[in-house]
């Protein structure tokens, strides 16, 4: 009996360490940039995201839906990544690139509140380095305003249930997706606002 109760416990110690392990090492930003398809896609490639997953979040209406009621609220991505691989300043040089900073009526087709950019932030940690990055990008435009907000983080509603299609749209329904977003005019955008080479813009320290 005691040799058994030594290895359910050796078993559960081993489960405590792997699930610390896990939080040692993953971190979480919560992002909006109109789209949540895009972003999910934009994001989901690149190194040290673990996983990215679409929702609402900013508002104080409970369980938004998308065909519902979501009054309030952004569409959004919530990231999780490994800060060993890439950091929140990288996730965040990234984010911009990805977006139209200047546009105050949503993003690129799709207009009205819940299409608004935000940067939702959890720490004092995270705050800090998103002011300085916002700062970063209004020295590149100093002729265009920033309007991008820096806001402080709230509960994240995935969509879920009958909604549930929306997570990885992009690879779910890959011909549809591409076809809104080449109608959409994002990409177009994104290069008239960036240039061919969007990263050079930034440090990445």
């Amino acid at each position: 009996m005691g040799i058994i109760i030594r290895q359910v416990l050796r078993f559960f110690c081993s489960i405590a360490l792997l699930n610390f392990s896990m939080m040692a090492y993953a971190d979480t930003a919560v992002l909006a940039g109109g789209c949540f398809w895009c972003m999910e896609s934009d994001f989901e490639k690149l190194e040290g995201v673990t996983n990215v997953v679409s929702g609402f979040t900013g508002g104080t209406l409970k369980n938004p839906t998308y065909n519902g009621n979501h009054k309030g609220h952004y569409e959004a991505v919530e990231i999780q990544y490994d800060p060993s691989k890439v950091t929140y300043k990288e996730l965040l040089n990234h984010f911009w690139i990805n977006i139209d900073p200047f546009d105050a009526k949503g993003q690129f087709c799709d207009k009205g509140f819940s299409y608004l950019s935000a940067v939702f932030v959890a720490d004092e940690r995270q705050k800090k380095i998103a002011e300085q990055s916002r700062k970063e990008v209004v020295g590149m435009f100093p002729n265009n305003s920033v309007v991008t907000p820096i806001l402080e983080a709230s509960v994240f509603y995935p969509i879920a249930g009958k909604e549930s299609g929306h997570q990885d749209y992009y690879k779910n329904n890959p011909i549809r997706y591409k076809a809104y977003r080449w109608n959409c005019g994002r990409d177009k955008r994104l290069r008239e606002i960036w240039g061919d080479a969007p990263k050079a813009r930034f440090s990445l320290k």
